[in-house]
């Protein structure tokens, strides 16, 4: 089961994080792979308006608000767990995605941070997700996974389905782009997929 970019933030709605996850306890799948910005941290978007000193209670907020939201998604996981003697218990993959990253991007960026922030602060491993690196590559009964591809000299993310078939040259699974696209090689039934997202609100 792949969850694509979820971009919790304060103030939007998250219900559908628990619908989510009683659909995990009722299917059980063996492997679950959060592909990423499961946090959207506006707090440290370098986009927005705004002086790094007056950002540190929204960061404290962002990072409450996505504890609160991974409560909600593997709650019902815990539910189901307690009392039972035999346990569900699912490989759980989390690719870091840009969002997260910058996090590390602001303590990079400011090193009198550094030890003060960190991406571990948002709870991930604690919730029992295996968390990988930034633009990391996990292979999983031969599929990849990653937040998102690159390609190209500039490192950019890879423009669609069928590209990021042609880059993998292997069946291969992502986020980051803000639509559902998949693409089928003819011949070796290889399989591109953009997995689109997963939240309730406008972005």
């Amino acid at each position: 089961m792949v969850i694509p970019d979820c971009q919790v933030k304060p103030g939007v709605d998250i219900s559908h994080l628990s619908w989510i996850g009683n659909y995990i306890v009722e299917k059980q799948p063996d492997v679950i792979v959060n592909i990423g910005d499961f946090a959207d941290m506006p707090s440290l978007n370098s986009y927005a308006v705004g002086k790094a000193e007056s950002e540190g209670t929204r960061y404290a907020e962002d990072v409450k608000f996505t504890k609160y939201a991974m409560d909600k998604l593997v709650g019902p996981m815990r539910k189901y767990n307690s009392g039972r003697r035999i346990k569900y218990n699912p490989e759980k993959h989390l690719t870091i995605g840009n969002h997260e990253f910058r996090i590390q991007r602001e303590a990079e960026n400011n090193p009198k941070l550094i030890g003060t922030i960190s991406i571990e602060d948002l709870g991930y491993k604690e919730a029992g997700w295996k968390v990988h690196d930034f633009l990391k590559i996990v292979k999983i009964d031969g599929i990849e996974y990653s937040h998102y591809f690159v390609s190209g000299s500039m490192g950019r993310p890879v423009s669609s389905a069928a590209a990021l078939l042609r880059t993998r040259q292997c069946s291969a699974t992502m986020g980051h782009v803000q639509r559902h696209e998949i693409s089928v090689h003819p011949q070796t039934q290889n399989i591109g997929l953009f997995s689109g997202i997963c939240y309730l609100h406008d972005e």
